[in-house]
């Protein structure tokens, strides 16, 4: 189990300019992150060419290039990985769409490409524009969302990375999931 304190302190020394502190980082929230992806593929096709180690890779990758951000502590790093995690499949998916309206004048082989089908794509692709659609009114729904079910976080990490109570975190995903039960109608 990763110490909170000792992470905090690593993505501290990062943002005061230690870059090398962040190689330490990987083996100490490893198994979290991993949890976290294959929470986040374990749905999808057979065959798919993004795995969960492959999807932990990714994200960490864009998360340890991203210079402006001042890490607070754990929590705001693993909800960071659960926006990018999240980012990494809604754009397979929409390449995945857009090649299948033609979109590509060549063909072009995908590296990251998760193996979604058709129908997985479509349902990310429609769930991330309904959080969008979600967020502008409701910012705080929409991210306890994000992080519990794109994420993977449990509900006391996304509790605490909100700053909210584990009741209102569910009461915020209730809310959450009637609003998208409303949008996306009876059917689904």
């Amino acid at each position: 189990m990763d110490s909170p304190f000792d992470v905090t302190r690593i993505l501290k020394e990062a943002a005061g300019g230690q870059r090398e502190a962040l190689d330490r980082l990987l083996p100490i929230l490893y198994d979290r992150l991993r949890s976290m992806a294959h929470a986040r593929i374990r749905n999808e096709a057979p065959g798919r060419t993004l795995n969960t180690t492959g999807l932990v890779h990714e994200a960490y990758l864009k998360l340890i290039q991203v210079d402006q951000v001042q890490w607070k502590d754990r929590e705001h790093f693993l909800a960071m990985a659960s926006e990018v995690m999240r980012r990494i499949l809604v754009d397979a998916a929409r390449r995945r769409q857009a090649l299948k309206r033609g979109g590509a004048a060549r063909r072009e082989e995908l590296q990251d490409d998760p193996g979604l089908s058709d129908e997985q794509a479509a349902t990310i692709t429609k769930l991330d524009d309904s959080l969008r659609k979600m967020a502008e009114d409701h910012p705080r729904p929409a991210q306890a969302l994000t992080h519990v079910h794109f994420g993977g976080l449990s509900n006391g990490e996304a509790a605490r990375i909100l700053d909210v109570s584990p009741a209102t975190l569910e009461r915020d995903l209730r809310f959450a999931r009637a609003w998208l039960a409303r949008e996306w109608g009876p059917d689904r």
